[in-house]
C-alpha cells in the first residue's frame, strides 16, 4: 500500500518539498541580500560622516591669543615665584601632599599645577613616574546622579538595567564605569574651583583620599555569580585603584571649603598680580602676534587689567582694532576705546593722605583668597545735650548667618561688636564720656568689612576724634580689641603687611601673637607688635602713657 501511494503520490510530495525548499530558500537569501544591503547603507552613511568629520577638521582658524600665551614652563608664570616654589616642595619631593592653591582667577593656578607636575617627573627621587597624568575637572560643571548612576569624579555602575547596558548588561552583568579619581591613578587630579563640589560629591572624594582607592556597589551583584568576569569580581571586592595627589584650586577663601578638606591638604596662596606682571604678560603678549604698542596702551592695561587673563583679552582687542585700521602699533587711543566699551574699571591703588589727619586711620583687611588690602576707617564724634548721643557704624556688615550642622542661626556681626568693645576700652580705661556724643564710624569703599580685626583701628579713629590729636597717615594696624584693651591675635597677617608695604606705609602695628620670625627680614618697614591698646595710641598719635603701667603689667 505505501508503495502504491509514493508511486501514485510521490511525484507530487516531491514537487511540494521543492516548492518549500524554493520558498525558504528565497526567504534566506532576501535575508542575507537585506543584510548586506543594511550593511551597504551603513558603509556608505559612515563614509559620509566621516568625510564630513574630515572637512570640519580641515577648516581651522588662527589659535586664540589666550591659547598662544599660555605658560610652557615655570618662568612663564609671572609673578608667583613663592607660589611656586611651594607648590613644587609640596609634590616634586619623595612624599607629594595634597594641595589647595588659593588665589584671584587668571593668575596662573592651573598653569602652574600642570607644570609642577612635569617638573615632578623629572625628580629621580619622585614617585610620580614619566606617565602620569595631568586630570583636569571643573567642579562647576561636574554633575553626578545621587543615584550613583553616573559620577564622572568618582566612578559609578552602569547596572543592566539600563539602556545600553550591552552584552553584559543582557546578561545580568553590572558594568563599573572609570571615574577622574582613577583615572589620575599615580598622577595628579585637578579640580578647578574645587569649593564648589556638591556634599556629596566632597564627602565621597575624601573618603577616597584616605583609603586611596574607590569603592563601587551594586544591588546587581553577587559574589556567588559565576557567570560575572574575574576583573569586576576584582573591582567588587578590592575597589578601583586610586592612589593619586590632589589640587584643588580655588577663588574662595579658606574659611569657605571644608575643614575636613583642609586638614588634609598643604595650603598655597597665589597673590593677585602687580602692575610689573601685568606689564610683563603684556609684553608677552603683544610679541606672540608680531605688534609693537606704545608707552601709554601699556600704561592704560597695566591700570585696568587685575589679571593676566584681562591683560590677554585686551590685547587682543586692542590688536584687531589696529589691524582694522592697517596699522601696527597699539596705540593708547586704541587701548582705551577697547576699555571704555568693555566697563572695565581701574584697578584699586590705596592711596596714603598726605598728612596726618583727626579721626582717620589706616586699617587693614583680607578680602577673598588672602588678598591683603588697606582700608580707612573714619570717625566723627558730635557734641549733643541731655544724654541723648549715639552710636552708628556704616559700611559693615549688619548681621552675618552661621550654620553648625543642621542648625542656622543669625548674629550680630563682628565688626559691630568690635565697635562696642572700643566704646567700653575708651570708657573704662580714658574715661571718656559717650552720653554726649554722637558717634560715627564710618568704612569707605563700597566693600562691606566684618570680622574683629579692625577693633584697634576703631578704638584709635575714635579717641582721635573726640581728642582733637592728629593719626600718623604713614601707620597701619589690625587687631581684635577686648574689652580689658588687650591686642588679641587675627588672621591674615602676612597678606595684611604685604598689602601695607605696597601701599608706602611707614610702621605696621600688629598683635604681638601674630608676631613671626620672618618679619625681621622686612627693611623697608618697620612691624610692631604690641599686647595692649596703650601701646597702639602711643605709637599713632603719640600721646603719652595715660594709663597706670603698673595696671598695665597686670592685664
Amino acid at each position: 500500500m505505501l508503495n502504491e501511494f509514493f508511486l501514485k503520490y510521490g511525484g507530487i510530495i516531491y514537487l511540494i518539498q521543492f516548492a518549500f525548499a524554493v520558498i525558504i530558500g528565497l526567504y534566506f537569501w532576501n535575508q542575507l541580500k537585506g543584510q548586506q544591503s543594511k550593511k551597504n547603507v551603513i558603509i556608505k552613511e559612515s563614509e559620509r560622516e566621516s568625510f564630513k568629520l574630515r572637512s570640519l577638521r580641515n577648516i581651522r582658524l588662527s589659535e586664540p591669543l589666550a591659547s598662544v600665551t599660555k605658560p610652557s614652563s615655570l618662568t612663564d608664570v609671572i609673578g608667583q615665584e613663592e607660589g611656586i616654589a611651594m607648590l613644587k616642595s609640596a609634590l616634586c619631593c619623595a612624599n607629594p601632599q595634597h594641595v589647595i592653591i588659593y588665589g584671584p582667577p587668571g593668575i596662573g593656578k592651573t598653569a602652574a599645577a600642570r607644570l609642577v607636575l612635569q617638573e615632578a617627573k623629572r625628580n629621580p627621587s619622585s614617585p610620580f613616574i614619566s606617565s602620569a597624568r595631568f586630570v583636569e575637572i571643573d567642579a562647576t560643571i561636574t554633575r553626578f546622579d545621587e543615584r550613583s548612576i553616573a559620577d564622572p569624579l568618582i566612578g559609578s555602575v552602569h547596572d543592566p538595567i539600563y539602556q545600553g547596558a550591552g552584552a553584559m548588561g543582557q546578561a545580568g552583568i553590572p558594568q563599573p564605569k572609570l571615574g577622574a579619581c582613577t583615572k589620575a591613578h599615580g598622577g595628579v587630579l585637578f579640580i578647578d574651583e574645587i569649593g564648589e563640589l556638591h556634599n556629596l560629591q566632597m564627602n565621597k572624594l575624601l573618603k577616597v583620599l584616605e583609603d586611596r582607592k574607590v569603592i563601587l556597589e551594586s544591588a546587581y551583584y553577587s559574589e556567588s555569580d559565576n557567570n560575572i568576569p574575574r576583573h569586576i569580581h576584582d573591582i567588587f571586592t578590592n575597589g578601583l585603584p586610586a592612589d593619586f595627589r590632589l589640587v584643588g584650586a580655588t577663588t574662595r577663601s579658606p574659611e569657605e571649603l571644608p575643614p575636613a578638606l583642609r586638614s588634609r591638604c598643604m595650603e598655597i596662596f597665589f597673590k593677585p598680580l602687580e602692575k610689573n606682571d601685568i606689564s610683563i604678560i603684556t609684553a608677552n603678549a603683544v610679541n606672540k602676534i608680531s605688534m609693537q604698542i606704545d608707552d601709554k596702551a601699556m600704561n592704560e592695561i597695566c591700570k585696568h587689567a587685575s589679571n593676566g587673563r584681562e591683560a590677554v583679552n585686551i590685547v587682543q582687542l586692542s590688536a584687531g582694532m589696529t589691524q582694522m585700521v592697517g596699522a601696527e602699533i597699539i596705540t593708547g587711543d586704541i587701548v582705551e576705546r577697547v576699555l571704555n566699551n568693555g566697563r572695565f574699571t581701574p584697578r584699586f591703588e590705596p592711596k596714603l593722605r598726605a598728612r596726618p589727619a583727626i579721626g582717620f586711620v589706616n586699617g587693614l583687611a583680607v578680602q577673598g583668597a588672602g588678598m591683603g588690602s588697606i582700608i580707612e576707617v573714619e570717625a566723627s564724634c558730635i557734641q549733643v545735650d541731655g544724654g541723648r548721643g549715639k552710636c552708628n557704624i556704616t559700611g559693615v556688615i549688619d548681621e552675618e548667618v552661621m550654620e553648625s550642622g543642621s542648625k542656622k542661626f543669625t548674629r550680630k556681626s563682628m565688626a559691630r561688636a568690635a565697635l562696642e568693645n572700643a566704646i567700653i576700652v575708651l570708657r573704662s580705661f580714658y574715661k571718656l564720656n559717650f552720653d554726649n556724643l554722637d558717634v560715627h564710624i564710618n568704612f569707605p569703599g563700597g566693600i562691606p568689612v566684618d570680622g574683629p580685626s579692625a577693633g584697634i583701628s576703631m578704638v584709635t579713629a575714635l579717641y582721635s576724634s573726640i581728642m582733637g590729636r592728629e593719626v600718623d597717615n604713614t601707620v597701619a594696624m589690625t587687631g581684635e580689641i577686648s574689652v580689658h584693651g588687650i591686642v588679641k591675635p587675627v588672621g591674615g597677617v602676612i597678606a595684611k603687611v604685604e598689602a601695607a608695604r605696597k601701599a608706602g606705609i611707614s610702621k605696621v602695628i600688629i598683635p604681638e601673637d601674630n608676631w613671626l620670625s620672618i618679619f625681621d627680614q622686612i627693611s623697608d618697614m618697620e612691624i610692631i607688635p604690641v599686647n595692649h591698646i596703650e601701646q597702639v595710641i602711643k605709637i599713632a598719635i603719640g600721646e603719652r602713657n595715660i594709663i597706670d603701667n603698673n595696671r598695665v603689667q597686670a592685664v
